[in-house]
């Protein structure tokens, strides 16, 4: 029904965390380079040795994750229905129910009321989804 929040969210979760890996493994060859390791020789088989194909894999895996991102984008901006649409607001560009219910011209209580009736449907079809697997 909406996978695709979850599969949004998912693909979220894989960019924060390969930015925050790249971003370590950055700081770790700095240290290599002009840190406190800069003194210490590397063997082939090292850690350190290995840092810049790492970075370079992340950054190859981040950009994927980036361009899949876009792409969701896209997808999710087609979908109509006012469901969809509080979804995306709410989990996708992050705005509060109060700040959705003025942007799509609705009572604030509307809106809390739609999306806990979304919620109950995507728990339900999430439990649904589990006794049958």
């Amino acid at each position: 029904m909406y996978e695709w929040l979850r599969d949004y969210q998912q693909i979220e979760d894989e960019i924060v965390y390969l930015e925050y890996s790249l971003e370590r493994s950055q700081r770790e060859l700095k240290r290599w380079i002009s840190g406190d390791l800069a003194g210490v020789k590397l063997t082939a088989e090292s850690d350190g040795a290995k840092l810049e194909e790492r970075i370079e894999r992340i950054e190859r895996e981040l950009q994927i994750k980036l361009t899949e991102q876009k792409s969701f984008m896209e997808l999710i901006s087609k979908f109509s229905g006012l469901n969809h649409k509080i979804l995306k607001l709410k989990y996708v560009d992050g705005m509060t129910l109060e700040e959705i219910a003025e942007d799509l011209n609705y009572s604030a209580s509307y809106i809390y009321k739609k999306h806990a009736e979304i919620a109950k449907m995507i728990k339900f079809a999430h439990e649904i989804k589990l006794t049958h697997c």
